[in-house]
């Protein structure tokens, strides 16, 4: 028997138009906050750690409207990391930092959703993360903003309410590395496309989520993401 082969592109809606942003990869960078650096177990202005996620672990938010993410497996510790995600619209390798805002399509605000048990196990044997970050689900994204709308995003609010009480908040001028350091530091490892999405980081403030909770993330600028555990 012959194998049935299906390929399905991963799209996130785009805000004021009927088009999706199809997704390519999904490159993250670890304590990119000095206060979650810290809670972390990091110190100062260390280079930037980066780690990736499958394309289809996205779960895009519809437009004005609420994300149901289902609680894994394999975990009794689900955490929340609220984060500000670039969408490349033109990539490129060796990309200078002051030439990185013509890469970049727009924003949204997105999850960075761990189990954070599996992880602290996988870091104490010396192992990737990937069960821990990887899994279906693990990155809620709201609509994208195109960048000509909303234009650079440097300083604004970053947060997140869990239940209607504040978990997290921070504010983008924090980012130990900028938005445009991101993408030039980035490119010097990979050859990046359009498509891509860079998820920047989280503030302090990660905790636990259960069935049930609702999340609400914000940053300011490009709206809410909604997200309820299921």
């Amino acid at each position: 028997m012959q194998p049935a082969f299906s390929i399905v592109k991963t799209l996130v809606p785009i805000a004021g138009s009927d088009q999706g942003f199809p997704v390519r990869r999904i490159f993250c960078v670890a304590r990119n906050y000095a206060e979650h650096a810290k809670e972390m177990g990091g110190t100062g202005r260390e280079a930037p750690f980066f780690f990736t996620k499958p394309a289809d672990a996205v779960l895009p938010a519809p437009i004005g409207g609420e994300g149901a993410m289902s609680y894994p497996p394999k975990t009794a510790d689900l955490h929340h990391e609220i984060e500000l995600v670039v969408a490349l619209g033109l990539g490129g390798r060796n990309i200078a930092a002051e030439d990185a805002g013509r890469h970049i399509y727009g924003y949204a605000v997105g999850l960075d959703m761990t189990r954070r048990d599996l992880q602290a196990e996988l870091k104490k044997l010396g192992r990737p993360w990937d069960v821990a970050k990887g899994f279906d689900q693990s990155a809620p994204i709201g609509p994208i903003h195109r960048a000509t709308a909303v234009g650079p995003l440097e300083r604004g609010a970053i947060r997140l309410e869990v239940n209607g009480v504040e978990r997290q908040r921070g504010d983008l001028a924090d980012m130990i590395w900028s938005v445009p350091e991101i993408v030039a530091i980035l490119s010097e490892y990979f050859e990046l496309q359009a498509g891509d999405l860079l998820f920047t980081g989280t503030p302090a403030g990660v905790g636990p989520v259960q069935r049930g909770d609702r999340l609400v993330g914000s940053v300011d600028g490009i709206g809410q993401l909604s997200v309820r555990i299921v």
